[in-house]
């Protein structure tokens, strides 16, 4: 669905649709992409849901999808426009993501998933994919 102001909290970062709020819990609200199903947290939501049961379900894309935005380069933070930092997370290197210092942090749809479990499989992932 294509960014509207007044319909969407912020447009996504990496495929430029709407992004409409979705809470968790009653104290947790993310952006989640109409279009790519990636997932915006602002500072500390992403490390909040992930310490909360079933906080992955907010996580309805398709990983394979996801992995698709990968490719995706030149990524501005929705709040203040800012380009953001390409990182990892260092506990899983597999698993990329973007991040505004001062705002927060993107994840394509599958990713908090995986971010969220950590397995021995992410162990054989990194060796695959490596790190940022």
């Amino acid at each position: 669905m294509e960014y509207t102001p007044g319909e969407h909290s912020i447009k996504c970062p990496k495929c430029g649709h709407g992004m409409k709020e979705v809470q968790y819990g009653g104290d947790v609200v993310i952006d989640r992409c109409t279009h790519c199903e990636g997932i915006w947290f602002d500072a500390g939501e992403a490390e909040q849901l992930k310490g909360k049961w079933m906080g992955d379900a907010l996580d309805m894309g398709d990983p394979d999808e996801g992995k698709k935005w990968d490719a995706v380069e030149d990524i501005a933070c929705p709040r203040c426009g800012k380009d953001m930092q390409k990182r990892s997370d260092p506990d899983q290197p597999h698993i990329w993501f973007e991040e505004c210092d001062e705002h927060g942090m993107f994840m394509d749809a599958g990713e908090f998933t995986d971010y969220k479990h950590e397995t021995w499989a992410d162990w054989f992932r990194s060796l695959i994919k490596g790190s940022r």
